[in-house]
């Protein structure tokens, strides 16, 4: 065992409210926080004058998808076509861009052939060095419906729950329902209605019943009920929300995940991607941001989320950029730093052993120049990052 001592930081746990000066301690054979009271340092390390907070949890990515289109053809359309070897390749690259990051854990919400399920293993076992990983498998769509490319096509309550328990068979901690269409495919619209509240309760019951989570691409005002009446863990985008999903968020204890970068991104690059595309990006950005503050200041658990994958929308500053864009919406800097640590982790179950500096929790953490209270882009600085107790090189 080599135990490391980190002395004199500045540090945000993700549960107090600024950054204090805490020394603590890292067992970096067992991955984790120890008491810092009763460790028999082998290192100490001084961070004066050094920000310490825990690693980032992004909880939308798909990670087998290349936001750059490197090997050709719109990124969902063109990994239905490469195969798993090449997306497999596609998503170990993009998983080390986020751990180099800061990322130290992350919630797959669509990908093909298992690979998100595979690799969560794979970390698990610390067989490869990579955030943890809560995967999601294939996500269930309606027949030609959104995302059908990497999805499962499903229709009908039977259909739906035998395909959320396969994919649970297989390794799923998280089910992913589409319960609207969205901006990246032509011929829907973000308000059209997709899976119907029975066929999504189906999907939810079946995660629940094993104890794991359910969430929904959930964009127009409609299907973003739909979604919570289902009994969702997670609304992600909420494009379209009015004071009604708003309450009934509140009341049935549902996260939002933004994924402001995902049409921000999309904007930055009108010349490069198809007009309908653009357009139903555009059209949705405002709308997109003012919903975002308006559940910011109810009170919404917000959980950070890029939808990393999607069209240049990347994997290295994307997750830093997303807390700025998330600021600017109208969340404090502690709401974006509490939604990038302990209100993920909450969200994806894993809060008992990561998402907060704690004795006893996966030594993830990163080392940063600023305090990000104050200037939120700190976090886009760079930093050094460790994992299970380990510097990431």
């Amino acid at each position: 065992m080599t135990t490391i001592l980190f002395k004199n930081a500045k540090v945000f746990t993700g549960k107090n409210t600024d950054f204090e000066g805490i020394d603590f301690a890292v067992d970096t054979e067992a991955g984790q926080f120890i008491n810092k009271e009763t460790a028999n340092a082998d290192e100490t390390i001084d961070l004066k004058g050094k920000y310490v907070m825990p690693g980032l949890i992004n909880a939308h990515t798909h990670i087998i998808l290349d936001p750059f289109f490197k090997i050709g053809g719109l990124s969902s359309v063109n990994a239905s076509q490469t195969g798993a070897v090449v997306n497999t390749y596609i998503a170990i690259d993009n998983l080390n861009k986020l751990l180099k990051h800061g990322v130290t854990y992350i919630r797959d919400v669509g990908s093909s052939d298992n690979i998100d399920l595979q690799l969560s293993k794979l970390e698990k076992e610390n067989k490869i060095t990579a955030p943890g990983i809560i995967g999601s498998g294939p996500a269930i769509v309606m027949t030609g419906g959104h995302g059908v490319e990497l999805g499962w096509e499903s229709d009908g309550v039977d259909e739906i729950r035998k395909h959320a328990r396969t994919n649970i068979k297989n390794g799923a901690r998280n089910i992913k329902v589409m319960a609207t269409g969205g901006v990246s495919m032509d011929g829907e619209t973000p308000n059209d209605v997709q899976l119907s509240v029975e066929e999504m309760r189906a999907a939810v019951d079946e995660a629940h019943h094993k104890g794991y989570t359910a969430c929904a691409h959930a964009q127009g005002t409609e299907g973003i009920k739909n979604a919570i009446r289902a009994g969702v863990d997670s609304i992600e985008h909420g494009i379209y929300l009015d004071d009604e999903a708003i309450q009934m968020m509140l009341d049935n204890d549902t996260y939002l995940v933004p994924t402001l970068m995902a049409p921000w991104a999309i904007n930055q690059h009108p010349e490069k991607l198809p007009d309908f595309m653009v357009k139903k990006s555009l059209a949705v950005q405002e709308a997109h941001i003012e919903s975002i503050g308006k559940a910011a200041k109810a009170g919404i658990k917000i959980a950070m989320g890029t939808d990393s994958g999607t069209a240049y929308n990347d994997f290295e500053k994307g997750p830093s950029q997303e807390l700025e864009q998330m600021v600017d919406a109208g969340l404090t800097p502690l709401q974006a730093l509490q939604s990038a640590s302990i209100n993920a982790a909450e969200l994806l179950k894993i809060n008992d052993y990561a998402g907060s500096i704690e004795t006893g929790k996966l030594a993830d953490f990163i080392i940063i120049e600023e305090n990000p209270l104050e200037d939120i882009k700190a976090v886009q600085a760079d930093k050094i990052v460790y994992k299970k107790g380990k510097k990431v090189e």
